[in-house]
């Protein structure tokens, strides 16, 4: 039976997959009756994450594979190179869109149907919305980034949505109220927005994710609770050196040098070192931990003074 982190994982990849797919074909048919450029651009967020959707899922079962002998340190870099990718494609959308918005505004032309546009746009509020919770759900149960991101998407891609509907209300009623002309540029200016709006949060992802891929160490809580841990053991060993962190995927790595006393027994050093790592574990999450344990240079106050060491 697969770990619990992993079937969080793939329910939530599975749903993902389900409502993009859905959320694509009610996109593309609104796009047919509608005409809108801002509906065209949602639907480009749509492909993305179909696609993105299709890869998260595979990229989950990846993820989850245990170490081996080509990649030691497991498959967890899977995740953010796949957090990369969709923060990637997602800029170069927006950036082409931003283009085509520009082109519109410059020969504006009218919506057909904009209501069919606005029950879309409700329809697909209440898809992204919904699987947005569900999804950063499944995220914080089983920690991973790869997960987390594709629901924060979920949750943009919400208010994109609501957003698109508020400028069909807008141009239904400049139209009603007979103001033809300004109507036309509604939408245009509606595609802008989404783009410009798409970028930051995309930049962010794209920009985040890198970092991951290239070691970057563990978050502030994590390194904290290291420091936590060892403040608990302070009285079993001398010092700890060179403290290295680092992160691939929901996964962290732990390691570190023990400096213990050097009279100490074997079976008492290893006792130490077991205990430290029990407890990092049980305060991080999907950690591993491997801690050097090395012997006192004898060269403190204490042994100087003619002093007992006052770890034995």
């Amino acid at each position: 039976m697969a770990p619990k982190h992993e079937i969080y994982m793939l329910r939530a990849s599975m749903v993902s997959l389900f409502c993009n797919a859905v959320l694509f074909v009610i996109k593309s048919t609104a796009l047919m009756l509608v005409n809108s450029l801002a509906i065209a651009v949602d639907l480009g967020i749509s492909f993305v994450a179909l696609i993105v959707s299709v890869i998260l899922y595979y990229s989950v079962k990846l993820a989850n594979r245990p170490a081996d002998l080509i990649h030691n340190y497991g498959y967890g870099k899977v995740e953010n190179v796949c957090e990369a990718l969709e923060g990637v494609v997602l800029i170069g959308i927006a950036l082409a869109m931003s283009f085509q918005a520009v082109v519109h505004m410059l020969h504006p032309r009218p919506l057909v149907m904009p209501w069919v546009g606005l029950v879309s746009c409700v329809i697909n509020s209440i898809l992204n919305f919904g699987g947005a919770y569900y999804i950063i759900r499944m995220a914080r149960k089983s920690d991973s980034p790869a997960i987390y991101a594709e629901g924060i998407h979920y949750r943009m891609e919400g208010f994109i949505s609501v957003m698109i509907g508020a400028s069909f209300v807008l141009f239904m009623f400049l139209q009603a109220s007979g103001y033809g002309t300004p109507a036309r540029y509604v939408d245009p200016i509606a595609a802008l927005l989404v783009s410009m709006i798409l970028i930051i949060p995309s930049f962010k992802l794209a920009r985040n994710s890198f970092f991951k891929l290239l070691d970057a160490s563990a978050g502030e809580d994590s390194q904290m609770e290291i420091l936590k841990q060892l403040g608990r053991h302070i009285d079993r060993f001398c010092e700890f050196r060179d403290l290295k962190t680092r992160t691939a995927g929901r996964n962290k790595f732990v390691e570190f040098k023990l400096v213990v006393p050097e009279d100490i027994s074997f079976r008492k050093g290893h006792e130490i070192v077991s205990t430290l790592e029990k407890d990092i574990k049980a305060g991080i999450p999907n950690c591993e931990v491997l801690i050097k344990m090395e012997p006192c240079k004898k060269d403190c106050e204490y042994v100087k003074n003619g002093e007992g060491c006052l770890y034995l």
